[in-house]
């Protein structure tokens, strides 16, 4: 995410098209990541990270393997169990580096979903929402914008209705194979 408002509809006066001034300078970005995380018999959870990037010289423009692993690290503390993660194609998710990182850990197994299927990822929709939330919201500053994202993810935290639909909507079966 930028400092550039997303794009929505809004309502105005006959004939006049209402317009928002913001600068067209970048002042940095965010990068967020992630999980929705499934255990059957309790509800949805959500588990994210965020990172600032100011765009110094020589700074990564987005999260890398090792901020993935700590988001991983931090739900496997949080679930304490085992998980099965189900990720995209993302450069970051099928690298070297993320292999090896993923290897180190027992209690964690990676399945990838086909080449382009945003429809079975159900964080791909939890993004749709936020951004839609977001629509014509003109932060003035970098700080104003992750402030309000963390707010955003913060109660989508505790709207475990809203996560399962979230997983519900890819179609995806959500039980054990090894249970009738």
């Amino acid at each position: 995410m930028t400092g550039r408002p997303a794009k929505g509809r809004t309502w105005g006066r006959r004939g006049i098209t209402p317009r928002v001034k913001v600068s067209g300078r970048s002042r940095g970005r965010l990068s967020v990541a992630g999980l929705l995380c499934f255990r059957p018999g309790l509800p949805a959870r959500l588990c994210y990270r965020l990172r600032r990037h100011t765009g110094r010289k020589g700074e990564r423009r987005s999260l890398g393997e090792v901020d993935c692993i700590r988001l991983l690290d931090g739900a496997h503390h949080l679930l304490k169990a085992p998980l099965i993660v189900v990720w995209d194609r993302l450069s970051t998710h099928v690298s070297k580096t993320m292999k090896a990182l993923v290897a180190e850990r027992d209690w964690l197994t990676v399945v990838l979903l086909p080449g382009y299927a945003p429809d079975l990822n159900p964080v791909e929709g939890l993004w749709a929402h936020i951004k839609r939330s977001l629509a014509n919201l003109a932060a003035r500053t970098l700080s104003e914008l992750e402030t309000l994202l963390r707010r955003r993810l913060k109660a989508l935290q505790y709207r475990h209705g809203i996560l399962g639909g979230f997983l519900a909507g890819t179609g995806l079966a959500l039980d054990r194979p090894d249970r009738p």
